[in-house]
């Protein structure tokens, strides 16, 4: 495994966990009102601005797309949070408890990075900034038609396996644009 790659990863993974935690402490945990299709729907949103932002190559609000991906992280977080904890948990959680939570999933989602990148040899690194977001609308597709199925799937991964690729997808895409490879592959 690249150790250089667990490093950018988890600088990746502290900038987005620093804007969830200082968001809990402002919002609290809102969030929790949030239903599966609710935190997909606000995935699909950021997930929509980057592509339209990589197409129209201009942008008119202020977040880049930067900003966005860590959004995606930070709703794919929510997203299995919201899978484990059930309606008689507290709709508020302190900064603490969702700080232990935060963790707890994306240790899932790095070991499964880890797990995943053993097998692929890291050919996300030569993948494009826009392919990331075309997989991310994909799974987000998937985890609608999971809903749909009432949470059932013959052969296929859940939706928590879908959130997980959704994080990992937006972490690769947080690694390109700090090591300055913005846009598509030659």
């Amino acid at each position: 495994m690249n150790s250089t790659t667990n490093q950018q990863y988890d600088k990746a993974v502290l900038s987005c966990k620093d804007i969830f935690i200082k968001k809990t402490i402002d919002y609290g945990t809102s969030w929790r009102c949030l239903r599966i299709i609710s935190i997909t729907d606000q995935i699909f949103i950021k997930a929509m601005r980057i592509r339209t932002i990589q197409e129209k190559k201009a942008q008119k609000v202020g977040d880049d797309i930067n900003a966005e991906f860590k959004g995606i992280v930070n709703y794919g977080v929510i997203g299995l949070i919201q899978l484990k904890l059930d309606d008689t948990e507290p709709q508020e959680l302190n900064a603490e408890t969702v700080s232990v939570l935060y963790d707890e999933n994306i240790s899932f989602a790095r070991n499964t990075m880890l797990d995943k990148n053993h097998d692929y040899g890291e050919a996300w690194r030569d993948m494009s900034q826009e392919s990331y977001v075309d997989l991310i609308l994909m799974k987000l597709s998937r985890i609608r038609q999971i809903l749909t199925n009432e949470g059932k799937t013959i052969i296929s991964e859940g939706i928590d396996a879908n959130f997980v690729d959704i994080i990992n997808y937006a972490l690769f895409g947080l690694i390109l644009i700090e090591e300055g490879k913005l846009g598509h592959k030659a």
